[in-house]
């Protein structure tokens, strides 16, 4: 059985490869360390049967948004800055990709980001794409594009409900 997991020392980081060498080096060398000084929390996609490989992860953290760099429908209903969520990395190991496991993560990580909006104030969740290719998986979900850089998208928390029950 899939459960995602917060990332602890018994996970197996050396062994994870994904076709970005900077995603497998931040696991293996970043990703618990930040865990453990609150900067960021990393999450891990793990089979029960086999509870030590990773299958994928990912990465959330907080971010201020200077909101001018908004697209304008969203730009003029909030302050200058403003708090957001953040999705900081997103990895599936390259022996279990097109499987599913990327969506899996993403609607855990929408989740999760729902959550912390009832608790604190947040605008929205924001990710900025490696390339157009990921941009395009990223807008499946509701992203949109940053006028000034299309490979920073925004989830309006808005819609991020409604986004969340397109993809569940």
């Amino acid at each position: 059985m899939l459960k995602i997991e917060l990332l602890a020392k018994h996970h197996d980081r050396e062994a994870f490869r994904c076709s970005e060498q900077d995603l497998d080096e931040y696991l293996k060398k970043t990703a618990r360390q930040h865990n453990e000084k609150g900067i960021s929390r990393t999450f891990i996609l793990v089979d029960s049967d086999e509870p030590k490989k990773i299958l994928g992860f990912f990465t959330l953290t907080s971010c201020e948004v200077i909101t001018t760099a908004l697209p304008e429908r969203y730009a003029k209903k909030y302050p200058s800055r403003a708090p957001a969520a953040k999705l900081a990395r997103l990895a599936v190991s390259i022996d279990f990709q097109r499987r599913g496991f990327g969506k899996i993560m993403m609607v855990e990580a929408m989740r999760r980001t729902l959550a912390v909006s009832e608790n604190i104030g947040i605008i929205g969740f924001f990710v900025d794409a490696k390339n157009k290719s990921a941009r395009e998986y990223y807008e499946q979900f509701g992203f949109v594009s940053l006028p000034s850089n299309p490979l920073s998208l925004f989830l309006p928390l808005s819609t991020l409900a409604v986004a969340l029950q397109r993809a569940g």
